[in-house]
């Protein structure tokens, strides 16, 4: 029996990636699907166009932001990696945008093309130190006035830089350098109903 060369089908996110991708060019450098979600990497300096490209194509029609995070790699000479989270309640899809970023050059602000960016950008600034360009009031979100440093970044000391309290002497609240009362520990929480992987006194003869 004659058989024929058959096209493997295109899986429906995979295809409106490379949709994306015809469309805006040079802009995205890569799309793949991951976690069963259409990722794409672009230029950082398109992100602008990118972001309007998706929320007005009518193919798209990703009209909601979910959600701006970040991610550290402090080896790399970007560490940074500013994710982008759109919806499409019209078309049921979600889309990943992914880009590189360090904390020196700063990205360029979509809160021009999506109004509510403008608290996840300060989010993303406040905790990692990512610098965004045109935003109306990039400032601290989360973290009090004069923290020192960004809590998310992966060489941040666990234990932080200041700690605060209630001076009774002063009447009101304080700001001192940490002060670790013992040395910091590591604890192994294992189960002890799982066992544990070292010998324990005594069962040696257990298996005698």
């Amino acid at each position: 029996m004659d058989t024929e060369d058959v096209t493997p089908e295109v899986h429906p996110l995979l295809a409106l990636g490379n949709y994306v991708g015809q469309a805006m060019g040079e802009a995205v450098q890569s799309v793949s699907l991951s976690f069963g979600e259409l990722t794409l990497t672009i230029d950082p300096s398109t992100i602008v166009e990118v972001a309007t490209f998706l929320r007005d194509d009518p193919e798209c029609r990703f009209f909601a932001i979910t959600d701006i995070c970040g991610v550290d790699f402090p080896e790399r000479d970007q560490r940074f990696e500013v994710v982008y989270h759109f919806m499409s309640p019209t078309k049921n899809r979600r889309i990943r945008i992914k880009l590189a970023a360090d904390d020196v050059t700063p990205v360029p602000s979509i809160v021009s093309v999506f109004r509510g960016a403008e608290w996840f950008e300060r989010e993303a600034y406040d905790l990692y130190g990512m610098l965004f360009s045109g935003h109306p009031d990039l400032r601290r979100i989360l973290t009090d006035y004069g923290f020192d440093g960004h809590p998310l970044r992966k060489d941040f000391p666990v234990t932080g830089f200041v700690e605060v309290r209630y001076d009774e002497e002063r009447k009101r609240v304080v700001y001192e350098p940490v002060k670790l009362m013992q040395e910091f520990r590591t604890f192994d929480y294992l189960s002890p109903w799982e066992g544990t992987d070292y010998v324990l006194p005594g069962d040696e003869k257990a298996k005698n």
